[in-house]
């Protein structure tokens, strides 16, 4: 490998991580510092952002360790095989380039990833070395997202949990044998079993009110996995099916979703050409229904035609313009699980309702208030003076919402 100076590195392994989508620096405490002198914060109005090479935006200085790999995954653009050029970062490199980064305003905080080196034992050690360093020898305070090497041993995860805000492990594909196929030398039960095992330490280090001695902080901001969308042939359904296990089952934070993404010299089974971005937008607001809005996966499913969103209208109205029999919602009756279905209706709008509610009973007028998009709730609800009438007709409602074919979108995330 040619000699590369740190710009280069930096070039090649800030690059090399843009297909890691499973980084965000929410859910985090502000960590106590050795007399209060401590470098970063998890905290704070005014967080500059550092840019990748393709010119996304993100708050986090988020690198690759090594591109370097000796897994040959076939979705993988730094996988063995792959001719990219190459390019490792020295721990103290690391250290020294996100000091500087954060002095400079321009992050809060880290993401580091690797591709495997020597082993999964060795590759693991040296990314807690980062965070170690960074923690202890420079009273870094800032947030920490270490991704974990699922193959190793289980004290070098127990010790990434303790230096890190968030951990996670990629599952990356949505079948199991798909996942056997492009890339054999992974395994679900290896990949899951660390999952549980930061599950575990992270109910361990709850406090305990009755306890006098609180344990250390592990992964205080959780743990998340990705998901690649288009690359296995799996359904929106099956996809979501798989999330909400993985939110039951290991107590995640979030489950993020990348869509795939075709890379040079790749095998023959994968696409060969990238799927909508707008697909990638309408499992995040799944999931957000999930998480947030009472919605299971069945659920969502319904209003999914082969297992498919509807790339034309967000989930939650094609829930709601297949279940016509539930609506209109009587805003001043109906208790905040079906105030939560109705399309238009967030949660803050739900909370304010409820609360209003109790003091009078609502108009439209009263509910324009309370919400962003009266046009989208009006055909959906019924309140003192108004109920729907004839906008309550599902093929005549498509038509006003979605009148032509679904547009090309980014990704909001």
């Amino acid at each position: 490998m040619a000699q590369l100076d740190l710009r280069q590195k930096l070039s090649i392994l800030a690059d090399a991580a843009k297909y890691d989508a499973s980084c965000a620096s929410s859910g985090a405490s502000k960590r106590n510092s050795v007399g209060g002198k401590g470098v970063g914060s998890t905290e704070g109005m005014g967080i500059c952002h550092a840019y990748t090479p393709d010119g996304r935006c993100v708050s986090l200085l988020k690198i690759l360790l090594t591109n370097l790999c000796i897994y040959d995954c076939a979705y993988c653009i730094n996988r063995a095989s792959s001719n990219v050029r190459r390019a490792r970062f020295t721990v103290d490199e690391v250290v020294d380039l996100t000091l500087a980064f954060y002095k400079r305003n321009y992050i809060e905080g880290l993401f580091l990833s690797s591709g495997i080196i020597r082993s999964g034992d060795y590759t693991m050690e040296q990314l807690v070395e980062v965070a170690r360093k960074l923690r202890e020898e420079h009273d870094f305070r800032g947030y920490i997202h270490l991704k974990l090497i699922p193959e190793a041993d289980p004290k070098l995860v127990e010790l990434a949990g303790l230096y890190a805000d968030r951990l996670s492990a990629n599952i990356e594909l949505p079948r199991e044998e798909a996942l056997e196929r492009f890339a054999p030398q992974k395994d679900l039960r290896v990949i899951k079993s660390a999952m549980g095992r930061v599950r575990l330490k992270s109910l361990e280090a709850k406090p305990d009110r009755r306890a006098k001695a609180k344990p250390p902080k592990f992964a205080p901001a959780g743990q998340s996995t990705q998901l690649i969308v288009g690359a296995d042939g799996a359904p929106d359904a099956e996809i979501l099916e798989r999330s909400a296990s993985l939110y039951g089952g290991y107590g995640l934070r979030r489950v993020y979703y990348s869509a795939f993404s075709p890379i040079p010299d790749a095998s023959a089974a994968l696409p060969l050409s990238k799927p909508p971005l707008m697909r990638e937008h309408r499992l995040y607001q799944a999931d957000w229904l999930m998480r947030f809005y009472g919605f299971s996966a069945p659920e969502i499913a319904e209003a999914s035609p082969g297992g498919m969103l509807d790339l034309a209208i967000d989930p939650k109205l094609a829930w709601a313009l297949g279940r016509r029999d539930l609506f209109p919602v009587d805003v001043n009756r109906a208790d905040r699980e079906m105030l939560l279905r109705v399309p238009g209706l967030g949660v803050k709008s739900v909370n304010r309702i409820i609360q209003v509610r109790r003091w009078r009973t609502l108009r439209l007028e009263d509910v324009a208030r309370l919400t962003r998009s009266l046009d989208k709730v009006r055909p959906f609800i019924a309140a003192l003076d108004w109920t729907p009438g004839g906008l309550t007709d599902a093929t005549d409602l498509r038509a006003r919402i979605a009148p032509g074919p679904a547009p090309e979108q980014l990704s909001l995330f």
